[in-house]
């Protein structure tokens, strides 16, 4: 910072901690507070950790770090109460703090109920702190031992500055930063020439945060493109290759399709384009626009790769490996049998991705490539042509997958990420395989039951698609628990259990539970059920 970064402390004791960071190195501006009322021209007392909004000696000013050393209720107090403590901490310090401000809070081994706590207590009793920050739109950051040798002066005590301390050994430091907030999604209109028709379409809410981002562009240094760039460097040294750069349409008329199980229909903006809705799709896969290229502009040309790469959207469930739109990588070729293709491509693309965990299976005589958790990740199509000296080759990768085994990512929905913490991490350019730092650590995951009568036939496809309207894309996994058909009526119950997850927004408890409400209220509004 060009300024001394200010320091605020909450809940000081002894004020012996206050003492040692003035001591350090380090130019920092120190306000220091306490609950106690006592006199003092230096220290400001009466301070409420869980009111700082509303003391009058700190009105006005913000913080670039506030402190919170063990905090604690008192006494045996137990884990709810210290658990309301720190979420009431919590959602006041935010009221103080700047925009890019951290707040730290030390607390005992195990107290906290992270991984990083060793031996990490069960979660019903500890403290919860990522889950109690979460509802202030906090997330953890980093945590780290807390060094008490680095204050030298610092003398902890307990409660009240009560002559017991808090044990410090394996006492960890948390810290704290702000959450990007949720966008609600909305419908995206666009507007397309296919064959020389002008269409008018609208992207469906639960994809529109996925269009027009832009990861492929030439300038780009999304990790998709540092993947795409990664695998065509590398399949250069073994033929030439050819990436289209033109815009690619996507819309793909119905009759291309017909081999797509997985299509997203769409809606029009002026009805129901003239009684043929099912006219038009958003392309699921690149293939049909390669096909129609094939036969334009490289029919006949052998020993070459040519290439597209771009969006490709899919109608699946909701679970952790399904991805409703990724960036599809097509290359195909005409190539001389005599060089084996298959098996060049095989060792090169092996040798290339086995240090990522993936693997190149063959599966009912085509080529897979494989990984663990999300198993399929592309494959390797061969044709027979006229020419009995010629192969036809095609390769399909999934560069969202690669991306995230590539560079270590926890969860896919962080490529699509705002967050300039996501973003700052690759503006280097770092290669593959350089691990990426997460910005929201060991975030917490709730489950919430939905079930419900329906009387028509059942379309869970349009109900994952409202799943993640009403979830802002939080929702991990979906599954279906029960279903049950009443003998006598003409209903179906259905019973799903949702998991809550985000590695890319502070999701609390509170949050999760308001887009379950607003699912249910979705589901009643437009797939006509009732809730149970």
């Amino acid at each position: 910072m060009s300024r001394s970064p200010s320091i605020l402390l909450v809940g000081e004791g002894n004020f012996s901690f206050s003492a040692a960071l003035c001591r350090l190195p380090s130019e920092v501006r120190v306000t220091a507070t306490c609950l106690q009322p006592t006199v003092s021209l230096h220290m400001l007392y009466c301070v409420d950790s869980t009111k700082l909004g509303e003391c009058a000696s700190l009105q006005g000013q913000l913080f670039d770090r506030v402190h919170f050393n063990f905090p604690h209720c008192g006494r045996k107090s137990g884990v709810k109460k210290n658990r309301q403590l720190l979420k009431d901490f919590f959602l006041s310090c935010v009221q103080v703090l700047a925009e890019d401000g951290e707040v730290h809070v030390s607390l005992c081994n195990g107290q906290g109920g992270t991984p990083a706590d060793q031996p990490r207590r069960e979660r019903h009793n500890s403290w919860q702190v990522v889950a109690m920050a979460a509802e202030a739109h906090l997330v953890l950051s980093d945590v780290r031992p807390f060094e008490s040798d680095k204050y030298q002066s610092y003398k902890c005590t307990g409660y009240r500055s009560q002559d017991k301390g808090f044990h410090l050994e394996n006492a960890l430091l948390h810290v704290f930063t702000r959450s990007t907030p949720f966008s609600s999604p909305q419908v995206f209109k666009m507007e397309e020439t296919v064959e020389g028709e002008k269409v008018q379409y609208n992207i469906p809410a639960e994809l529109s945060e996925y269009t027009s981002r832009g990861f492929l562009t030439s300038d780009s240094v999304h990790p998709v493109k540092l993947v795409q760039d990664f695998l065509l460097e590398k399949l250069q040294e073994k033929w030439a290759v050819s990436m289209v750069t033109e815009t690619l349409p996507v819309l793909l008329r119905a009759k291309q399709l017909h081999l797509y199980s997985d299509k997203v229909s769409l809606c029009f903006p002026d009805g129901d384009l003239k009684g043929e809705t099912a006219l038009y799709f958003l392309r699921p896969s690149l293939r049909p626009l390669m096909e129609a290229m094939q036969s334009g502009h490289w029919n006949g040309v052998t020993n070459l790769l040519c290439g597209i790469s771009g969006l490709v959207f899919r109608n699946v469930p909701a679970n952790p490996w399904a991805l409703p739109v990724f960036h599809e990588l097509l290359l195909t070729g005409v190539l001389p049998k005599k060089y084996e293709p298959v098996k060049v491509l095989e060792q090169t693309l092996g040798a290339l991705l086995a240090p990522y965990g993936i693997s190149m299976v063959t599966k009912q005589e085509e080529l897979h490539v494989m990984a663990q958790p999300m198993g399929f990740i592309g494959k390797v199509l061969t044709n027979n042509i006229n020419d009995v000296s010629l192969l036809s080759m095609t390769v399909s990768l999934n560069l969202d997958l690669l991306a995230v085994l590539m560079f270590s990512l926890p969860d896919w929905r962080l490529l699509w990420s705002r967050d300039p913490r996501f973003s700052q991490q690759f503006v280097i350019r770092p290669t593959p395989g350089t691990p990426f730092t997460a910005f929201s650590l060991f975030p917490e995951l709730f489950s919430f039951d939905i079930s419900f009568w329906t009387e028509t036939a059942w379309e869970e496809k349009k109900f994952y698609a409202l799943v993640r309207v009403a979830s802002c894309g939080t929702v991990e996994h979906v599954k279906l628990i029960d279903k049950f058909s009443h003998p006598d009526l003409s209903q179906t119950s259905y019973c799903y259990r949702l998991i809550y997850h985000s590695h890319t927004h502070a999701l609390s408890h509170t949050q999760a539970l308001q887009f379950h409400k607003r699912l249910e209220s979705l589901l009643s509004e437009c797939l006509e059920v009732t809730i149970r």
